[in-house]
């Protein structure tokens, strides 16, 4: 008897010691994610901290985080058990970032000082400002988008829907305690965005997606072969694991990390260029090292999505987030309101042109649609393809940027719409198939 006692305590100790060794190896994580998330939405969006953590960080184990917002000094403190201490800071433009080993006073010091454009929205018409037009197009059945509008917040999850016809005509709604003014995270929609900034950099012949990237830490071994294509298509063969419910790459990356982009380019190559199509966040942050390095100047970068794409195209509560070492966190964070993730997708819906004025080159948004070699069809250049995925039955046409949470801007060539829907659901919660169809189904 005493025997099987003493075993039971050293199983119950053994299965102490591992579980408090599990969450603590995990602590920083869900810390961070907490700090990050709650000073993003604290200080761009002016959420309550109750609303925010009974939404967005209740589950587990980001609700085990205690939270402390310094409103003063524009910080948020995450820890569990008073240990695995996160910071996040707030910065002009900039958004919000975790110090992890990063000097705070530093960090303080970076902003973006690019003005806002326009400065009088709600005198201009949509899409480049505010103003709405009377008229409704004859080919809108009017009561059957509203309907298909309505449906996805009945139930769903959803915080936005905006439907935009052509440049001419736009519905939105939202869910209570959201508006046109929310700026709502996008996640992974990122990616399009840093698409786009390339594509701009290309069209001012700074890059070439075709050459090998220009990056003097890789020339000593086989990841010099990696060409920016290859990174924007998802191909570049380094080694990398996205798996965002554990230990791995893009959590420590994310959330352990102040310079992402160094510790995505420290990885090796295990396979050849455009031998493997790989999901990887790693790859999109080494881009924006990439964009950093071209420009050459810290301030100049920090402005240049405001400059040469945000304030062209009217997006202007987006804000493209840092790490801590200043570096575009282009795979995950981009705050914009609805209608600017609308306006995001107007832009590629125009073939890169707003108000008559070429911003991308030519063919690039070809060039973003056509898919990755070995992603079976559902892959671009940091574009779902819906060719691929399937994930709106009978339009194959139709491209996308996909972010957490189900956040989406759907491009429909066939129909001139862009359609954005953000919300809060796991996967599989919310069925896009049926929210779009009855969308599209409402125009002729």
């Amino acid at each position: 008897m005493k025997r099987i006692k003493y075993l039971i305590i050293i199983i119950l100790v053994a299965a102490i010691a591992y579980g408090a060794n599990y969450f603590f190896e995990r602590a920083p994580i869900f810390t961070g994610y907490a700090a990050k998330d709650l000073a993003s939405w604290t200080f761009l969006t002016h959420r309550t901290k109750q609303d925010i953590e009974k939404h967005d960080l209740s589950f587990f184990p980001v609700g085990l985080s205690h939270n402390v917002i310094d409103y003063k000094n524009k910080t948020v403190t995450g820890t569990f058990l008073g240990m695995a201490k996160q910071i996040a800071i707030y910065r002009q433009g900039l958004g919000c970032t975790l110090l992890a080993d990063a000097d705070i006073d530093k960090v303080k010091k970076q902003k973006m000082t690019e003005e806002v454009l326009p400065k009088n929205p709600e005198n201009i018409y949509w899409p480049m400002g505010d103003k709405m037009r009377d008229t409704i197009p004859p080919n809108v059945d009017i009561k059957k988008l509203q309907a298909a509008i309505d449906s996805a917040f009945n139930p769903g999850n959803t915080r936005a829907v905006v439907v935009a016809y052509d440049t001419l005509f736009m519905r939105e709604k939202y869910a209570p305690g959201f508006d046109k003014n929310t700026r709502i995270l996008g996640w992974s929609m990122s990616k399009s965005i840093t698409s786009a900034l390339i594509g701009i950099l290309v069209k001012e012949e700074k890059l070439d997606v075709t050459a090998p990237v220009p990056l003097k830490e890789w020339q000593n071994d086989n990841r010099k072969n990696i060409r920016l294509t290859d990174l924007l298509h998802q191909s570049s063969g380094l080694q990398w694991d996205e798996n965002y419910g554990d230990i791995s790459d893009v959590t420590i990356m994310l959330y352990q990390k102040g310079n992402m982009a160094a510790y995505a380019m420290s990885k090796p190559a295990i396979f050849p260029p455009d031998s493997v199509w790989y999901y990887s966040s790693g790859n999109t942050n080494i881009v924006s090292e990439i964009i950093r390095r071209t420009i050459g100047n810290n301030q100049q970068y920090w402005n240049f999505p405001r400059k040469a794409l945000f304030n062209k195209i009217g997006t202007r509560s987006a804000v493209l987030e840092t790490d801590a070492s200043g570096n575009f966190v282009g795979s995950s964070y981009t705050f914009a309101t609805p209608r600017d993730w609308a306006r995001f997708g107007l832009f590629y819906l125009e073939d890169g042109i707003w108000q008559g004025k070429r911003i991308l080159p030519k063919g690039w948004v070809k060039y973003s649609t056509t898919p990755a070699r070995k992603s079976h069809d559902k892959y671009g250049a940091q574009f779902w393809l819906n060719k691929g995925t399937h994930e709106i039955k009978g339009y194959p046409g139709i491209y996308y940027c996909d972010g957490f949470h189900g956040q989406r801007v759907y491009i429909i060539p066939s129909k001139d719409l862009v359609v954005v829907r953000m919300g809060l659901n796991d996967h599989g919660e919310f069925n896009y198939n049926k929210f779009l169809t009855r969308i599209l189904d409402a125009f002729h």
